[in-house]
């Protein structure tokens, strides 16, 4: 899953080296945290947040697979 996150947000920042991921564990829940940079926030997050909405739905769409709960927190 973290790098599912790391590929979309590389694709629609402007810097993308920029681009971090942290995973924390617990069980069957996962939580990443997406850091960008300052300036490419706006373009992760989106208009009324359409894209982190989007993001979060393909990421939960793909852990359905292996039965866990993933949460994406944009930071």
């Amino acid at each position: 899953m973290k790098e599912l996150v790391e590929v979309i947000a590389r694709a629609l920042v402007d810097d993308p080296s920029q681009v971090v991921v942290d995973e924390k564990r617990d069980g069957r829940d996962i939580t990443l945290s997406l850091h960008v940079a300052e300036g490419d926030m706006g373009k992760v997050i989106g208009k009324q947040g359409r894209i982190a909405k989007a993001i979060r739905c393909v990421v939960k769409a793909a852990s359905t697979k292996d039965h866990t709960h993933v949460d994406v927190e944009i930071v």
